[in-house]
């Protein structure tokens, strides 16, 4: 990381300094909406909607996205009929039904349902989003399959990006879910393609949209695999913040919310919850109208 940002990163995390491209927030009152564009966006890993008690509940994962009040949320191991753990049933779907949002869903795994005629079984990454997505892409990135008893690393689908635009204004949302394993090589060649990917929206002159990257990314903040990563976004949750993992009683930070130049930051929370093994974390964050 270069030092100057490094820096920069410290004095937030103290208080002192607001790492971003648009005004402070201002508690008091909004800001002026005429050249600014606010939103909150989020992540959360919803464990295909099984709580720290174990229970599938649904509804109560809804509930849980709901208290966010996120405009855009990132979600991760997201199950679409993939095994009597969730019921069989479609939870993206059965979630945006239930908060009026809409859904871009992208699958890590689609296998052949049990019996013919049923659905595919699903398992992946989704978005859901209050402001309309105009355009979806389920990119791949380097993969250990969890479906493979003997798997090399290959790439594969679930890095899902969309593009939501409000008020005139468009903002890259990519939701993804990194490698699990202790052994970060996986996780590192994970990096390294999501780098390449998000430079690929970029321009032959180097301009970049504003790109919000959130996400499980199985890594906490000064993970080595990780560093590269910050050499382009900029983590939402001070080094300082609370931990993600394990609900209860969480001992580390592993789910993000990051965005790149262009996107201001005004808050950041990770929220207290047991409807997954994981806690969601929220970011508030400010775009200027125009280029």
């Amino acid at each position: 990381m270069p030092v100057c940002r490094h820096i920069a990163q410290l004095l937030f995390a103290a208080g002192l300094l607001s790492l971003t491209t648009a005004p402070p927030a201002h508690p008091a009152g909004p800001i002026d909406d005429s050249r600014y564009v606010r939103m909150r966006i989020a992540s959360y890993n919803i464990h295909s909607g099984i709580g720290s008690d174990r229970v599938f509940d649904v509804r109560r994962t809804a509930e849980a996205i709901r208290s966010l009040d996120a405009d855009v949320i990132g979600l991760q191991e997201v199950d679409v009929h993939w095994d009597a753990r969730s019921e069989w049933r479609d939870l993206g779907r059965e979630l945006a039904d239930l908060l009026g949002m809409q859904l871009y869903f992208a699958p890590i795994y689609s296998l052949d349902p049990p019996a013919a005629g049923q659905p595919r079984r699903e398992f992946g990454v989704a978005v859901l989003s209050r402001f309309p997505m105009v355009s979806t892409t389920n990119h791949e990135i380097t993969r250990l399959s969890t479906q493979d008893p003997n798997p090399e690393p290959a790439p594969a689908p679930g890095f899902g990006e969309a593009v939501v635009r409000t008020r005139g204004v468009d903002v890259h949302v990519y939701s993804t879910h990194l490698d699990y394993r202790g052994d970060p090589s996986v996780r590192k060649l994970q990096v390294a393609d999501t780098r390449r990917i998000m430079a690929e929206d970029c321009d032959s002159r180097g301009r970049c949209p504003r790109q919000v990257l959130v996400g499980d990314f199985n890594a906490e903040p000064g993970a080595p695999e990780l560093e590269p990563l910050w050499n382009e976004l900029t983590d939402a949750v001070p080094d300082l913040g609370g931990p993600t993992f394990p609900a209860k009683d969480p001992v580390k930070r592993i789910d993000y919310v990051t965005v790149s130049e262009g996107v201001g930051l005004r808050s950041s929370v990770v929220h207290e919850t047991l409807a997954s093994d994981h806690r969601p974390v929220v970011a508030g964050v400010t775009m200027r109208r125009g280029n």
